[in-house]
């Protein structure tokens, strides 16, 4: 496997990638805007990411609803182990923004402690062979590297990514031909695929393309699973890199231009609930907004560590944005849960469960 500084950046240059880079810086210009508008960026870095982290870990058949997910991140101890993991990855991507804003480098030290957070180990590399590819006939098409090349590997790779002198081609491109170099060399016993595409949104923010980690390809990925295992094996098969950069260019765009969408939807929401609430309540706080925007399901807990309140002025405040209609109380074993309807709708497409409403 060859370092990524030794391909030649002009053949990037074609004019179907040129084009295609111009509408994609376009879409993730306006939608670094958008998304700086918010008031509280965490409260994207929280929503948004959730749903990263189910759509990545979906490609890795991590399958879990909506509802668990959002019950993990609401600490719900009885979540379904799939949802646990998914949970993880959003905790990974944390770690890793940390790590990127604190430094302004992403490191190969980095990328160990992102999937260390995700599989909660510390294993480093994987000092055995890795998983073959086969194709539909059992035949094998890609065998990864063996462990002993991967602290080079790896090291190539961290430079690539650091060192802007050293590969004259877009950052765009660059994150396409980052995005499959990781995959192939593959270096970790498990977490690879989730790891890979916690780097491609993390090289954007070090790049200065986002200012926060809100760009989220995977649900783009999940919609064309089988193009891009395709494209990835027609790199190592035929050395095909243009269209996939193509690929992933378009991955981007359509992943940019629906998350100003997304992003209008909540801060239309979030503003209509501010007002209502502020006109209605005496008791309205930007905090409590903040609250109820940065998780669809919220908690007694999540309100008194927020607004410094005691328990009993939490659960008087939640309970009487439930009987406003500001939110919808749900109580699943011995926990309740208040759910923000209108964020559940944005983030989802999908109506709140019923079940258990009180």
């Amino acid at each position: 496997m060859q370092a990524l500084e030794h391909l030649d950046p002009t053949r990037f240059e074609t004019s179907a990638i040129l084009k295609r880079l111009v509408s994609t810086h376009r879409a993730l210009a306006e939608f670094k805007g958008v998304a700086a508008s918010m008031p509280n960026q965490n409260i994207l870095i929280s929503t948004l990411g959730l749903q990263e982290a189910k759509d990545s870990s979906e490609i890795e058949n991590l399958v879990t609803t909506h509802d668990e997910l959002f019950r993990e991140a609401a600490q719900d101890t009885a979540a379904s182990p799939a949802a646990k993991e998914v949970a993880r990855y959003n905790r990974a991507l944390r770690v890793g923004f940390e790590d990127v804003r604190a430094s302004g480098l992403l490191t190969g030290n980095h990328i160990i402690e992102i999937q260390s957070e995700l599989e909660k180990n510390r294993a480093g590399y994987r000092k055995v062979p890795g998983t073959v590819l086969k194709n539909g006939e059992g035949r094998v098409v890609y065998t990864p590297p063996t462990p002993d090349l991967l602290p080079t590997l790896m090291s190539d790779l961290e430079r690539f990514i650091n060192d802007d002198e050293l590969f004259a081609a877009d950052p765009l491109v660059k994150m396409a031909l980052i995005h499959h170099q990781f995959e192939s060399i593959h270096p970790f016993y498990d977490g690879n695929g989730r790891t890979g595409r916690i780097i491609n949104v993390l090289y954007l923010v070090k790049e200065g393309l986002l200012d926060t980690p809100v760009l989220y390809l995977s649900r783009a990925i999940v919609r064309s699973k089988a193009d891009y295992y395709r494209l990835l094996q027609d790199v190592r098969g035929r050395g095909q890199w243009e269209q996939w950069v193509l690929y992933m260019l378009g991955a981007v765009e359509r992943t940019a231009r629906d998350g100003i969408a997304t992003v209008q939807a909540i801060k239309a929401a979030l503003m209509d609930t501010k007002h209502r609430i502020r006109d209605s309540y005496k008791f309205y706080s930007q905090d409590l907004i903040n609250n109820l925007f940065s998780h669809p399901y919220t908690k007694i807990e999540f309100l008194q560590r927020d607004l410094e309140v005691s328990r009993l002025t939490a659960t008087r405040y939640l309970d009487v944005l439930a009987s406003g209609g500001f939110l919808r109380k749900l109580k699943i074993g011995r926990s309740n849960y208040y759910i923000n309807e209108p964020l559940y709708r944005i983030l989802t497409g999908e109506a709140p469960p019923v079940e258990a409403a009180l």
